[in-house]
C-alpha cells in the first residue's frame, strides 16, 4: 500500500498543526522522511498566518490547541474561501462529525498509529488532485473533463462547479467527488465499502459515519430541490435515482 508522494510526483506540502511538541515534531519527521515537505507550528493563530504565506496542499489539525481551536480554524478558512483539505487529529469521539460539519476532510482520533496518518495523508491528496477515472472492476468514476449529467443536476469536474435546477450549489473537494461518484454510477446501488474505496482510498474499519455525514450534507444541498436524487438502500448502501413514479426531465429544460 502506498502512504506517500511517488518520486517522479513534485512534493506535497504540508502544515502540521499541534500544540503538544512530542506529536508535533513526530509527525513533522515521519512526514518528511516519507517524501513531504512539512511545516509545523503549535498554534491555531500561527496556523492560519502560515496558511496565506506556506500555502499548503493539507493540514494536518489538531482540534484542542491553546487559542483557536481547529474548528475556528476551519471555519475561518472556508469563510475566506480556502478548500485547503483539513485532516484533524482528535481524542474525543464526538469531535468528528463536528470536524466534518465545520469543512474537515477527514479524521484520526488519538492515540493513532503513524501508518494511519499517513495512510488518510495520501488518501486525502489523492482525492483532492485527482481527475476521476474507471476502475479495474469496471464501475464509472467518470473522466476529468466530463461534465456529469442526470435529472436537473449537472456536475462539471473542470470547474468543480455543481449545478441543480441551474442553481449553483457550493460543494467541498469531498462532497465533490462523492456526488461525482453517484452520477457515474446513477441508477446503481454503491455499497458502502465502495463509496469509501472509490471516495477516501483507504480500507475502512468499520466506522461508516463519516459516509452517512456526508451523505446528510449532499442532500441537505442537492435534494433542497424536488425532486429527492439521493437514496438509501438499506442495509447496502445508496443510490442516485428519481423517485420510482417520476421520469428524468431533459436536463436542457428549465423549471
Amino acid at each position: 500500500m502506498t502512504t506517500g508522494p511517488s518520486s517522479s510526483s513534485p512534493p506535497y506540502r504540508l502544515l502540521v498543526v499541534e500544540d503538544d511538541d512530542s506529536i508535533r515534531t513526530l509527525l513533522e519527521s515521519v512526514l518528511g522522511l516519507t517524501g513531504y515537505t512539512v511545516l509545523s507550528v503549535g498554534s491555531g493563530r500561527a496556523a492560519l498566518l502560515e496558511l496565506q504565506r506556506f500555502a499548503p496542499d493539507l493540514v494536518v489539525l489538531d482540534v484542542m490547541l491553546p487559542d483557536l481551536d481547529g474548528f475556528e480554524v476551519t471555519r475561518v478558512l472556508r469563510a475566506a474561501g480556502n478548500e485547503t483539505p483539513v485532516l484533524f487529529l482528535t481524542a474525543r469521539a464526538d469531535d468528528t462529525v463536528t470536524g466534518l460539519r465545520v469543512g474537515g476532510d477527514d479524521y484520526v482520533t488519538k492515540p493513532f498509529g503513524i501508518e494511519e496518518v499517513l495512510l488518510r495523508v495520501a488518501a486525502i491528496l489523492r482525492r483532492t488532485a485527482d481527475g476521476p477515472h474507471r476502475t479495474p472492476d469496471g464501475e464509472a468514476e467518470g473522466k476529468a473533463d466530463d461534465v456529469l449529467l442526470f435529472a436537473d443536476l449537472r456536475l462539471d469536474p473542470s470547474r468543480h462547479e455543481a449545478h441543480r435546477a441551474g442553481t449553483y450549489i457550493p460543494l467541498s473537494p469531498t462532497e465533490f467527488k462523492l456526488l461525482a461518484y453517484l452520477m457515474t454510477n446513477a441508477g446503481r446501488v454503491v455499497r458502502r465499502i465502495q463509496i469509501v474505496e472509490h471516495v477516501w482510498h483507504y480500507d475502512f474499519a468499520g466506522d461508516t459515519r463519516i459516509i452517512e455525514t456526508y451523505v446528510k450534507y449532499l442532500r441537505r444541498k442537492i435534494d433542497r430541490f424536488d425532486p429527492p436524487l439521493i437514496h438509501t438502500v438499506r442495509g447496502v448502501g445508496y443510490t442516485l435515482r428519481l423517485p420510482r413514479d417520476q421520469s428524468a426531465p431533459d436536463p436542457r429544460g428549465t423549471r
